[in-house]
């Protein structure tokens, strides 16, 4: 079993609060596109960088550092709605969410995802795990972790 399969603290706290019968914030009135990467394609991307790392060309690189290195982005590359992934998330818990709608908070923004363009060309990185996969798998762990 995986220690824990998506990288988002949102996935977290709605599962833990809807196991919990606790309400979920749900931020911009659920109008919100996340890019949720599944763990094991984040490690697989490391594992790839650190299997193909880049040549010490000597030349001097942003920051002025000489020391060969290359900086990507790793993630799904594929936004989804929030609401897409509360309703995958309830399904896989196997009850409704309580869900408190919100206006956006200060800062935020409507949607996020990695431009994965870099690390796809220099190593072929592609992640391969969509959330209809990935949560069903991170709530099993859950609820084995948690008891």
């Amino acid at each position: 079993m995986h220690l824990l399969h998506f990288v988002t603290i949102g996935t977290v706290i709605f599962t833990k609060a809807m196991f919990e019968g606790r309400p979920i914030p749900v931020f911009n009135h659920g109008r919100m596109q996340r890019d949720f990467t599944y763990i094991d394609d984040i490690v697989s991307g490391v594992i790839g960088c650190l299997d193909h790392a880049p040549e010490d060309d000597g030349a001097v690189k942003a920051g002025g550092s000489r020391s060969p290195h290359r900086l990507y982005n790793i993630g799904n590359n594929r936004p989804e709605e929030l609401m897409y992934l509360i309703a995958v998330l309830e399904d896989a818990c196997g009850r409704k969410a309580q869900i408190d709608f919100q206006p956006m908070q200060p800062g935020d923004v409507p949607a996020t995802f990695a431009d994965i363009s870099a690390i796809a060309q220099d190593i072929g990185f592609a992640p391969t795990t969509g959330i209809d996969v990935g949560v069903p798998r991170f709530v099993d762990w859950y609820r084995a972790y948690h008891g």
